[in-house]
């Protein structure tokens, strides 16, 4: 009876250290952008948050700029796992500065990554090409599907930033001068498909993407090196300007992904909590990887972390505590 009685009050004591865990953190809104990268991480610190540290843990659906500023004027959602904070420099640490958003942890520990990529195939057939200035001596490598006599830079869809940018590229490397072409792809679905058509025959192929991207994780493709550092105010004032007459060769800069939380949820939530928050991080690759096979399995947000928390043991037990560990691979 003695040992029923212990056994008893050991159990409950368990519960209440539990109860009083799952308490400290409460609930927490997470915002999952509408892109598959920040799907994916949203779906994951809703389980490892959920099932490690006892939150009660919603996802709400949501884009960077409303979401920021939600965050900032009303204190909601609670955390933004893929906060693109290179969007709204201004907004972000205004919040900070008065003390209602805390950064956590670099979600993207190798920043996302835009500018002119070449299939690796290519790249490794041809190693003395690794800059702008390499590819654009050798036209006849990429050669413009309507006219093979002229070399093609692929551009991305008219409306995006990337595809002004690279504009400005072209004309600031000389890339008419050169015998190369600025192709429009005209959509997403265009820009993808000239990528894929090239590595289904081995083509060579030159143009605008970015990373982190599914298309990526199935097609390994090599960024060229601009040949320049980044010069800021370059960028400001003609890089990124359509009607700009006269770019200068420029790098890309790389756009901070970071970790937003709410001042009052980093105050509530506990140390452990936070402790993962400032620790999860991973790699373009990584996330590149995953995503493609979501793509390929018609996987949701959720699907994909079960299915990162299932094959990458060693990277994400490091983020959260033995015991957060525990739990969580016992709900997989």
């Amino acid at each position: 009876m003695k040992k029923l009685l212990a056994s008893t009050c050991l159990a409950f004591g368990l519960f209440g250290l539990a109860s009083a865990a799952s308490a400290e953190c409460g609930d927490v809104t997470i915002a999952s952008m509408n892109w598959q990268s920040a799907e994916v991480l949203a779906s994951l610190d809703k389980i490892i948050l959920g099932e490690g540290y006892g939150c009660n843990a919603e996802i709400i659906v949501g884009d960077t700029v409303p979401t920021i500023t939600s965050m900032i004027e009303k204190g909601q959602p609670d955390l933004a796992p893929e906060g693109w904070v290179d969007l709204l420099p201004d907004v972000v640490n205004r919040g900070i500065e008065e003390g209602k958003l805390v950064g956590a942890a670099v979600a993207l520990s190798d920043g996302a990554v835009q500018g002119w990529w070449i299939p690796k195939y290519i790249a490794d057939a041809n190693p003395e090409i690794k800059t702008i200035d390499d590819v654009l001596k050798h036209p006849e490598l990429f050669p413009d599907p309507e006219d093979s006599s002229k070399g093609a830079v692929h551009n991305g869809p008219q409306g995006w930033g990337g595809t002004v940018v690279t504009a400005q590229l072209f004309k600031a490397y000389g890339g008419e001068e050169a015998g190369f072409s600025l192709i429009d792809t005209g959509s997403a679905a265009g820009l993808d498909g000239s990528i894929a058509k090239a590595y289904e025959r081995k083509e060579g192929w030159v143009g605008y993407y970015w990373a982190p991207t599914a298309l990526l994780g199935k097609y390994e493709m090599v960024k060229l090196e601009h040949g320049v550092p980044v010069d800021t105010a370059e960028w400001k004032r003609c890089n990124t300007v359509a009607d700009c007459a006269d770019p200068k060769k420029n790098d890309w800069p790389k756009d901070k992904v970071q970790t937003l939380v709410t001042k009052s949820f980093s105050e509530r939530a506990g140390s452990d909590v936070m402790d993962y928050l400032n620790k999860r991080s991973w790699t373009n690759d990584t996330v590149n990887k995953l995503m493609a096979w979501m793509t390929d399995n018609q996987a949701s947000g959720e699907d994909g972390a079960k299915h990162f928390l299932q094959e990458n043991e060693a990277l994400w037990t490091p983020w959260v505590s033995p015991e957060a560990a525990e739990k969580i691979k016992a709900s997989l």
